[in-house]
């Protein structure tokens, strides 16, 4: 199949779009004085803009493409999981905001070291910036992969727009600058999947009708085989389960979600956030399906447009680029770059929040301010700069699958963090002891059952924070704990 040319219009809309991201970071530059500002924007975010931040943070270019590619092939089953989001909340709001609100925190994982100690601060913040740092080079990678087959770009320069230039704005910008780019990133991803499906719909023959008719005749929406229960299949009560326990993960345990519940300036404007995100959750994945549905629609009535042996994981780029009026299509692909960039920015900004906190003051004798703040945005470059090189290390050497593994076995941290955080704030008599039996527990468990057994991998999130939680509380009388009676009342329910 031969590339498209992306002709000079769309490279002059990709570029607009880029310089006017850069210069977000450019103006927010001049307000980050202190790692308060840097990492918590001094409180002066207001919820709205948190809320779209989050929606932003969570959706990565790879879903922006992956959905529609899903409900093309298959079906909308996975849409149902999407709203787990929103049924986490009101645990969210009742329990964990007001702990993190109240503590003040930088990192999230602050909280563990107050109410264990600080092995289990460690191995979350640690695990954490491993798995993000993978994180962000699949993003860049899995972005220029599924690109290069249709634009005549090279792929380092496709790494350089979408990694070298998230670099540069998060590194001047903070989080404030982070959070005023995934605003314009993520109304351009809900405004592009709207304007994908309204024009995808004007090109089938008989329209929004015709576009339903023939995902229903082909049991395209949500097969009834699907609600039934399975251990090893991706049916409708796995996905519940287990998108309900990742999405526990993301709001309570991840710290590129946790750190904008403190950029707000108070506990209202964090919940108006939350709820701003649940708007955006209820609404804009089913644009994204639905474009999935109107492209199965487009082309089996044109099957004539499609490449033989087309590889249809990439049928939303392949459409846009050779359907779409130039210059629109430079729009489109610039919020594929927004998508990308918006996760990655949030990653850098989390990753160096970690670091500092957990690492670098934690440690040693007292820092100056100036010190720590330049510490920090020397940890946003290099945390950067490893995910670049090791993007672009899997460009040339197509060793996913090396890279998949690793990323997958420090995924697996994300369960034994969210069980630690239940397991210190609902369960007083755990100490650290207790909580680090049920984090080896946990590990073990979760390894075991993926090397073992052929369970579905949405099972992993959830054995890894049950049985933190499970053996955290069992041997918890085992042990005694270090903390007086007052401050497990402040660090508990």
């Amino acid at each position: 199949m031969e590339n498209h040319s992306f002709g000079a219009l769309n490279y002059i809309m990709l570029l607009v779009y880029l310089f006017a991201i850069m210069m977000v970071g450019v103006y927010f530059a001049k307000r980050q004085k202190s790692t308060e500002d840097y990492f918590k924007a001094s409180g002066r975010i207001p919820g709205w803009a948190a809320g779209i931040s989050v929606f932003a943070t969570t959706l990565s270019s790879i879903t922006f493409m992956s959905i529609p590619a899903k409900a093309y092939t298959s079906d909308w089953t996975f849409l149902i999981g999407q709203y787990m989001a929103i049924a986490v909340l009101p645990i969210v709001f009742i329990y964990y905001i007001p702990f993190f609100r109240r503590l003040n925190l930088t990192s999230a994982y602050e909280y563990l070291e107050k109410r264990f100690d600080v092995r289990m601060r460690l191995f979350s913040s640690i695990s954490f910036m491993l798995f993000h740092i993978g994180r962000i080079a699949i993003i860049i990678y899995l972005t220029a992969l599924t690109l290069i087959p249709f634009i005549d770009i090279n792929p380092l320069f496709i790494v350089f727009l979408i990694g070298v230039l998230c670099i540069v704005y998060t590194f001047m910008g903070g989080i404030e600058g982070v959070i005023w780019t995934d605003v314009i990133q993520g109304v351009m991803l809900s405004v592009a999947a709207i304007a994908i499906f309204v024009m995808i719909c004007f090109n089938v023959d008989g329209g929004l009708g015709e576009i339903y008719n023939l995902t229903a005749s082909a049991d395209k929406f949500f097969p009834a085989e699907n609600f039934s229960w399975s251990w090893t299949e991706s049916h409708v009560p796995v996905l519940i389960i287990g998108f309900l326990f990742a999405s526990l993960q993301q709001f309570t345990a991840s710290q590129d979600v946790v750190q904008r519940y403190i950029v707000t300036e108070s506990i209202e404007e964090t919940k108006k956030a939350l709820v701003m995100n649940a708007k955006l959750v209820a609404i804009v994945p089913v644009f994204f399906f639905g474009v999935g549905a109107a492209l199965y629609a487009y082309y089996s009535q044109n099957p004539q447009l499609l490449p033989e042996d087309f590889n249809t994981g990439g049928i939303l780029p392949f459409f846009v680029i050779s359907q779409m009026p130039a210059g629109v299509a430079g729009i489109i692909i610039a919020a594929i770059f927004a998508a990308s960039q918006s996760s990655i920015s949030s990653s850098l900004n989390s990753i160096s929040a970690c670091f500092t906190s957990d690492v670098y003051e934690r440690f040693g004798e007292n820092k100056p301010a100036t010190k720590i703040l330049f510490v920090a945005r020397s940890v946003t470059v290099i945390a950067g700069v490893m995910g670049v090189l090791a993007s672009i290390y899997l460009i040339y050497s197509n060793e996913s699958e090396l890279w998949d593994t690793f990323n997958s076995l420090i995924g697996l941290m994300g369960g034994p963090m969210t069980g630690l955080f239940m397991l210190g704030i609902f369960i007083k008599k755990a100490n650290a002891n207790s909580a680090l039996v049920g984090v080896v527990a946990s590990v073990i468990s979760v390894l075991f059952v993926q090397s073992f057994t052929d369970l579905n991998f949405f099972f992993y999130g959830v054995i890894g924070t049950l049985v933190v939680v499970i053996v955290g509380y069992l041997t918890a009388p085992l042990f005694k704990s270090k903390l007086t009676e007052s401050k497990l009342d402040n660090l508990t329910m």
